[in-house]
């Protein structure tokens, strides 16, 4: 009997030193485990802080610099200034007060021989002079008063698309028309005509609003509102019912300016006539 319990004991105790071992491997890696996300939880606040100090050192930087440019663009303070704020001069150094001389200032040579010109230099002075007395002084008088007109004629063709804008159709149209009429190279005087056919459209009357753009595209047809004023101009064709006068300037617009917002603009509206 007693040998069998000595047999069951040696039996079992390989399986307890197995469980031990077992038991001692899962606490060894737990704790490994563990260690690893100390590490990596480290690693992470290191790299943070290290961040932080670049960005501290990017602003300290820059704010020195700054600094720095401020004062090289200071100027340098007076003498009476520094001493205010606390500058004192060395003790080894005397304070001089200059007085001005009772001396008079030699004199100087006044008489200048006089020279009458030549008969010969002064044919030419003459008839370098232009008719009317004017020596060229004109021309840099006639160039301030050409800046005033540009800038009152600029002010004007604001004035009058502000009325289009404000409301006063009628009176703005009317502003735009005599513009372009009175100032006809002007570079706003295609746009003038473009917006008084746009005002024309809003009143309604398709009719005038297509003379004006009409207009526009035999007066300017190289300015910058030619392309919209031939849309313009299709679209009044549609609304008085010339179809085939609005396909012609459909397709002059593809085939004379191809790859432009108005021709692909154009595209879209044969496209929707034809069916």
């Amino acid at each position: 009997m007693e040998r069998c319990i000595i047999r069951r004991l040696l039996a079992i105790a390989p399986l307890c030193a197995l469980s031990a071992c077992a038991t001692a491997g899962s606490a060894k890696t737990s704790e490994l485990a563990e260690l690893k996300a100390e590490v990596r939880a480290m690693r992470d606040s290191h790299s943070r802080l290290e961040k932080r100090l670049e960005r501290l050192e990017l602003h300290a930087s820059v704010a020195q610099s700054r600094a720095s440019n401020a004062q090289a663009r200071a100027p340098s303070a007076p003498p009476a200034e520094a001493t205010a704020k606390g500058f004192t001069a060395p003790e080894d150094l005397t304070v001089v007060k200059l007085k001005p001389r009772n001396e008079p200032a030699p004199p100087l040579p006044t008489k200048v021989a006089v020279v009458e010109p030549s008969p010969d230099d002064m044919e030419m002075f003459i008839s370098s002079v232009p008719e009317g007395g004017d020596s060229g002084g004109g021309s840099t008088a006639e160039e301030p008063q050409e800046q005033v007109d540009t800038a009152v004629l600029d002010s004007e063709f604001e004035q009058a698309v502000a009325a289009l804008r404000t409301g006063n159709v009628e009176g703005g149209v009317e502003r735009l028309l005599q513009f372009a009429e009175q100032n006809p190279r002007h570079p706003r005087a295609d746009n003038a005509l473009y917006f008084s056919g746009l005002g024309l459209v809003g009143l309604k009357d398709h009719a005038s609003a297509a003379k004006i753009f009409v207009r526009l595209i035999e007066s300017y047809p190289a300015g910058d509102a030619v392309l919209d004023g031939m849309l313009r101009l299709a679209e009044c064709r549609l609304r008085l019912n010339q179809k085939d006068d609005a396909r012609a300037l459909y397709t002059r617009i593809l085939t004379q300016f191809p790859g432009t917002a108005a021709a692909t603009q154009a595209e879209q509206r044969l496209a929707s006539l034809s069916h």
